[in-house]
């Protein structure tokens, strides 16, 4: 059985204790292959071993339409990136493995689609980062190389996009001054100006901004000339978890852990945790809160998450640190944030009104910005009940994290807001029993589980439970799926999935009468 299986229904216990030492073995996070990163490195990186299996794994990849990635818009990005790979691998005239017309094809249908993809004017991009500096960065190397083969053709910025921004991010990196930490995940944006850049800051494990590519842009020329060094030997073994291919975002340590022990507990789920795990958890969280990961800026999601998966295993740490992400009406990400979080808030919401009930005497200290955070959170309710988050493609996570904070933390002005987002959610069952944006999904049935069983009541919540269950113990493979959590590109964080599965699972197994009627679906 694949390791990322869901467990028999007798087993949920064993395989969230198995899934919790996992993470011990694999401390940088286990995350789904990346096609806008894997093209990065071919374009960047063509000395790092696996370069032919990267070019092999974007043509296995190409939708037949010839682009890549999902829908609504999110197709963009990889799709440029992929078709740039291709083109750079055809420019150097290089051998890996794959037919030259075979790359000649793939690079043309990759461009027809993107041309047709700009010149659409109900083009709408989501809101991923840094994407008003990838596309018009991506999109000049491709007009490069268009312009160096005798081709006038040109692709076009979407409408509304400007190259401005990028050339002033170049400048700034060019000019050696101190570069904000978040944009370091997006280094390889600044071309040229990348290459030994003064101003980065290389962390202990020979990451740069905890991104392969942006690690391979600064790195430059002296990846194959300094074999030794500290961000090759990093890159090497980031292109061994997948046989060449990358990830979006790694390493990823202190997010999926607090994911992961944060579902499983706030599920009932009895399990043990390593106490070095617990304490690595504990001394992540500084005066500024805690990143991700390493490479990555502290940021308000990941701090509320570990602290609120610390108070749940029974070691509440003070989430004073919270406060340096305070607006006047929300909780940003980071500081400097354009635009803002519902899934944030709520796990704000969550770190503090956990803390505060096992901490009575600091409960005053924290009740006004539990009412705020309570507040602004019904302000972004939708009109149909759901909530759509800026950190993953599907509402079915922004209307899970909202309506469980508001459910536990909300109070009573927060009732109304929960019932319209448990009615959302019953009435948005497929016939497969299953949840989702584009498809069912297991990670997007166990999304709206949780929320109906945590939140609901009476029979229509029964029977929906019922049939989501089915649906999750039909569906045997949850490394399969698509990637739905916003980065650069989509990602999959694999552990963080399962976890957020087998807490849906536990609950409904906690109720007879669903385990019952999902034998009859």
């Amino acid at each position: 059985m694949n390791d990322l299986a869901p467990p028999p229904a007798t087993d949920v216990v064993g395989a969230a204790q198995d899934l919790v030492l996992g993470l011990m073995s694999m401390p940088w996070g286990q995350v789904s292959p990346s096609v806008y990163e894997t093209g990065r490195l071919v374009t960047l990186a063509p000395w790092l071993t696996g370069h032919g299996e990267r070019v092999r794994w974007l043509l296995g990849n190409q939708r037949p339409d010839g682009g890549w990635g999902a829908p609504d818009g999110y197709g963009l990005v990889p799709s440029l990136s992929a078709t740039e790979a291709l083109l750079s691998v055809l420019g150097r005239g290089e051998d890996t493995g794959v037919r030259v017309e075979a790359l000649r094809e793939a690079a043309a249908r990759g461009l027809r689609r993107l041309s047709r993809c700009l010149g659409d004017p109900r083009l709408s991009l989501p809101d991923m980062p840094a994407i008003e500096l990838i596309v018009p960065s991506l999109v000049a190397r491709i007009n490069d190389h268009l312009a160096a083969n005798g081709m006038s053709a040109a692709l076009a910025l979407p409408a509304g996009m400007s190259e401005a921004p990028l050339a002033a991010v170049r400048r700034w990196v060019a000019s050696e001054e101190e570069i904000p930490q978040k944009l370091l995940h997006a280094l390889e944006i600044a071309g040229d100006a990348a290459h030994g850049a003064a101003a980065v800051h290389v962390t202990e494990i020979g990451t740069v901004g905890a991104s392969p590519a942006a690690s391979a842009a600064w790195l430059g020329d002296r990846g194959p000339s300094e074999p030794g060094h500290p961000v090759r030997w990093h890159l090497e073994a980031v292109v061994r978890r997948h046989g060449g291919p990358v990830p979006v975002g790694l390493p990823i340590t202190v997010f999926e852990r607090g994911w992961v022990l944060s579902s499983l507990a706030r599920a009932g789920i009895s399990f043990e945790v390593p106490p070095e795990m617990l304490v690595d958890l504990r001394t992540a969280i500084g005066p500024a809160g805690t990143p991700a990961g390493a490479g990555l800026p502290p940021d308000a999601d990941t701090t509320s998450v570990a602290l609120y998966a610390l108070t749940l295993l029974g070691l509440p740490q003070d989430p004073g640190s919270l406060w340096a992400f305070e607006t006047p009406t929300h909780f940003c990400t980071w500081q400097g944030e354009e635009g803002a979080s519902v899934s944030v808030n709520a796990h704000v919401l969550d770190a503090f009104g956990q803390y505060a009930a096992v901490r009575p005497e600091a409960a005053p200290a924290y009740a006004p910005a539990i009412r705020k955070l309570s507040g602004w959170l019904r302000e972004q309710q939708r009109q149909d009940g759901s909530w759509d988050d800026r950190w993953h493609a599907s509402p079915y996570y922004g209307t899970a994290s909202c309506g469980l904070a508001l459910h536990e933390f909300g109070g009573v002005e927060a009732a109304g807001a929960v019932r319209a987002g448990v009615e959302w959610v019953l009435g948005t069952q497929r016939d497969d029993g299953g949840w989702g944006r584009w498809a069912g999904t297991v990670e997007e049935t166990a999304y709206a589980l949780q929320l109906l069983l945590f939140a609901g009541s009476g029979r229509r919540v029964t029977e929906a439970a019922a049939r989501g269950y089915a649906y999750l113990l039909r569906s045997a493979d949850v490394s399969e799926g698509p990637p739905l959590w916003h980065d650069k590109d989509l990602y999959r964080p694999l552990a963080v999935v399962r976890a957020a599965v087998l807490a849906a699972m536990h609950l409904a197994q906690s109720r007879s009468l669903v385990v019952r009627l999902a034998g009859q679906v």
